[in-house]
């Protein structure tokens, strides 16, 4: 046998040793962590999947709506105004701010989850707060634009006679404009603008109230040093999970709203 595979120079063909698996047993009973990755962390991502589907289905009935119908609110008129700036036509500019600080706090987000990599309890402490701060700052911005719709006071042709509205889950004054007395007037809008504007983004900004108030937390307990005494900061890693979804959600919400 030997010389014939000489002769024929046939190879020696080896096997790897397995390790043979007992019957019974499954990935899920119990003892391993699917993905290599730790159950509070799978648990967080299963509750942001179903939490993008929300989102998801809102943003669609939002958008069936839309376009549906043949006037919708102009977000250049609607969401013109800026804090302190008069009557000044600012487009966007307000909106754009608020945008820009909810990025700034994921960015701040993510070296807060660098430094707890590091085990570094001062670098974790100080870009913990700074998203806490931008998540506040988020918050004051937007109760600032929903009090200028709601106490807002725009001209409505209304049966004949002008009214002035606020913009509510009732009121849309940025319907058609039409002439009344020689000069433009708007008319009154879709009422689901106010509805579906205030709804979703209330709902994202309950989010971020939400996110502030976990971020608040894990501030507290880093300062008293109980991550530390852990050896890990998983619990910084998940609430950073949370917090930037909630920023990309906020990219979602901006485009159908306001760019759209």
């Amino acid at each position: 046998m030997e010389k014939i595979k000489q002769i024929f120079q046939i190879p020696e063909i080896t096997f790897m040793s397995t390790t043979a698996i007992p019957a019974g047993t499954k990935w899920w009973n119990g003892g391993r962590s699917p993905f290599n990755v730790s159950y509070g962390k799978v648990m967080m991502w299963y509750f942001l999947m179903s939490d993008a589907f929300t989102f998801g289905a809102f943003l669609i009935s939002y958008g069936t709506i839309r376009f549906s119908v043949n006037h919708w609110a102009d977000p250049n008129h609607v969401f013109n105004a800026f804090p302190f700036a008069g009557h000044a036509n600012l487009p966007l500019a307000f909106v754009s701010l608020m945008t820009f600080i909810l990025i700034f706090s994921s960015v701040t987000m993510v070296l807060a989850v660098h430094e707890g990599h590091k085990m570094n309890r001062k670098g974790v402490e100080k870009y913990m707060l700074l998203t806490i701060l931008g998540g506040a700052a988020f918050l004051g911005c937007q109760a600032w634009e929903w009090t200028h719709l709601i106490t807002g006071e725009h001209a409505v042709l209304v049966n004949g006679q002008i009214e002035q509205w606020g913009t509510t889950v009732t009121k849309n004054p940025w319907g058609p404009e039409v002439m009344h007395n020689g000069v433009a007037v708007a008319t009154p809008g879709p009422i689901a603008f106010g509805g579906y504007f205030f709804g979703i983004t209330g709902f994202h900004g309950f989010h971020v109230f939400s996110g502030v108030v976990i971020n608040i937390v894990m501030y507290i307990k880093t300062k008293l040093g109980h991550f530390d005494e852990r050896g890990h900061y998983e619990m910084i890693e998940k609430a950073g999970l949370y917090w930037h979804f909630v920023d990309l959600v906020w990219v979602f919400v901006f485009l159908c709203f306001y760019l759209i």
